[in-house]
């Protein structure tokens, strides 16, 4: 599949001002510059990320009702039932919360709403739940803002609700003790963008700061919140930075022993990345949610023993696997459902739909048609009578937007820009597929049907060395808005010693003009070989890692891509 190569554009004045203030590499200081990151001060702290950077919790509008209600709560001996969601957000926030209270005040109850029965978000059943066992205090982590109907309807049960919730809210919001979410109006909180979990630890960093308790209580929960940042694909800027960096060291050193048991079934060992949670960590604790009951995800990371917690991982691990085996299966029919379909190379969307296929796999299976086909796509399945699916979209395009214009054929939509759920009457299907496909084509523009290759800087292979790749291990942890820097090498050459290797992989030797040499290794691109091999110059994208071999350790290049030399 072609893909546009598109370098970022920087202010180079910006960057050479900076590069007087720091004295490194110009391509270094152009990577801060894309950051947001312009001065010396700016540039200290993202390299030396301290605790101490954290914001005042107190800072969020209603904190200080919620911790209020909290000490109240405690004060009188009710009790209170900590509620989340079922994806890993959700139930690392339950587990934080309970992980939190649990010491200092064990009447505490949690629950996880049934992702089919229940949905997502707060549920009438899960209020009845904390009616029938006698909690006077709801703590939502994760969701809530749009709970309107339920928050009036927990009011009518004399229970009290705080909402901790991260997402956008409606015109409307509901009437709780207290709402935190810094995405509300009036909240001067200056960071927006905390994962769920994020906020339950700055409600633990509150009631610890009111309480005059040891503040090392909530920073031992800090890999937990790593766990939420990773798999909730939030940004890795600001405070979620610093988050992020000592969470990844306490899962390095002495993670909880949930999250132990889990790296030991997912064979990984520290030292631990953002990528190496949304891969390996994240999709098991999403399985128990997806083919059977979330609340296993947090009896596991709520364990008190080495014991319980191998259990509950070996539990995670074998709905894993099945999730792989259901995800790899209704891949295989889709994309075959594709490839028989004559009209598809004429359309730019898919919209597929078998009622057998499995409600809590569509959404990743909908990412992988996409990332085959790449264009805006949906999946749909049979669920509770009605049509449900899932949307994914390419770079640029709001799949969103695109559903709402075809809601007379909807009862239900949501979503964000890249992401979107639907649900429709089986009659429907249809005419949706039809009107998705005109208002996408009227709407989508030629360029957004390219995937497309982001790159960081140019570099030269002579620049590439120890102290360069030091410096830029210091931008970690990656993720969005700070991924792995992708750099361009154009007019390179083989050295006669290039080969593929494994299973259509490419093993690279390769020299500039100047006869700077690196090696490389590009994944699943084997059929590179010829031009590569055949003397004609090409072009590079490229990630710089350390390659660790028989004991040796060598800068190589991560290829992402490789074109005929422009």
């Amino acid at each position: 599949m072609e893909r546009r190569w598109v370098i970022k554009e920087t202010d180079n004045n910006a960057v050479m001002q900076l590069q007087e203030a720091l004295g490194i590499h110009p391509v270094l200081c152009k990577l801060l510059v894309d950051r947001g990151i312009d001065t010396y001060d700016k540039a200290r702290y993202f390299f030396r990320p301290e605790l101490e950077h954290l914001h005042d919790p107190f800072l969020m509008k209603d904190m200080d009702k919620a911790v209020d209600r909290i000490v109240a709560a405690m004060s009188a001996g009710e009790r209170i039932l900590i509620y989340g969601d079922y994806d890993v957000d959700g139930t690392t926030s339950v587990a934080l919360m309970f992980l939190y209270l649990n010491p200092v005040y064990p009447n505490i109850d949690y629950y996880i709403p049934n992702r089919y029965k229940e949905g997502y978000g707060i549920s009438m059943q899960g209020i009845d739940y904390a009616s029938d066992n006698n909690c006077s205090l709801i703590i939502a982590l994760d969701c809530g803002v749009k709970a309107i109907e339920q928050a009036r309807y927990a009011a009518e049960k004399s229970i009290d609700m705080i909402i901790c919730d991260h997402h956008l809210p409606g015109e409307e919001l509901p009437e709780v003790v207290a709402l935190l979410d810094p995405h509300q109006p009036g909240c001067a909180y200056p960071y927006k963008y905390l994962s769920g979990c994020g906020l339950g630890f700055k409600l633990a960093q509150a009631l610890t700061l009111h309480q005059g308790w040891d503040m090392e209580h909530v920073y031992n929960l800090l890999d937990l919140v790593t766990v939420s940042i990773a798999s909730d694909i939030v940004p890795i800027t600001g405070e979620n930075r610093v988050l992020a960096y000592y969470g990844l060291k306490k899962i390095d050193t002495n993670p909880i022993l949930g999250l132990k048991a889990l790296m030991e079934v997912s064979n990984l060992q520290a030292p631990m990345s953002i990528s190496k949670i949304v891969f390996g960590l994240g999709p098991r604790i999403n399985a128990a949610g997806r083919l059977d009951d979330a609340r296993k995800a947090v009896r596991m990371l709520i364990s008190s023993t080495d014991a319980f917690a191998k259990d509950n991982a070996d539990v995670l691990q074998t709905h894993n696997l099945d999730r792989k085996e259901i995800d790899k299966q209704i891949t295989s029919e889709a994309l075959e459902m594709l490839e028989l379909d004559p009209l598809t190379p004429e359309r730019v969307t898919n919209v597929l739909f078998n009622p057998e296929w499995h409600k809590g796999v569509i959404g990743i299976v909908a990412s992988r048609v996409m990332d085959q086909y790449y264009k805006p796509t949906v999946m749909l399945t049979r669920s509770n009578g009605v049509v449900a699916g899932s949307a994914r979209s390419v770079k640029g395009f709001d799949v969103y937007e695109a559903i709402s214009a075809c809601s007379e054929y909807l009862e239900q939509f949501g979503g964000h820009m890249y992401a979107a759920g639907l649900t429709m009457a089986p009659e429907q299907v249809q005419p949706f597929r039809n009107k998705f496909e005109e208002v996408v084509k009227a709407t989508i523009l030629p360029e957004q049907l390219i995937p497309e290759i982001d790159i960081d800087a140019e570099l030269q292979l002579s620049d590439i060395n120890n102290k360069f790749y030091n410096i830029l291990r210091q931008f970690a942890p990656f993720g969005p808005e700070n991924m792995p820097p992708l750099f361009f090498t154009g007019q390179l050459t083989c050295n006669g010693r290039s080969k593929v290797v494994g299973n259509g992989h490419l093993k690279l030797d390769i020299r500039d003009k100047s006869r700077n040499r690196a090696n490389g290794i590009a994944f699943q691109q084997a059929t590179h070989f010829p031009y590569v091999h055949s003397g004609y110059p090409f072009d590079l994208a490229y990630y710089i890692e350390e390659n660790h071999f028989n004991g040796q350790v060598s800068l190589q290049l991560n290829v992402k891509d490789i074109r005929a030399a422009q």
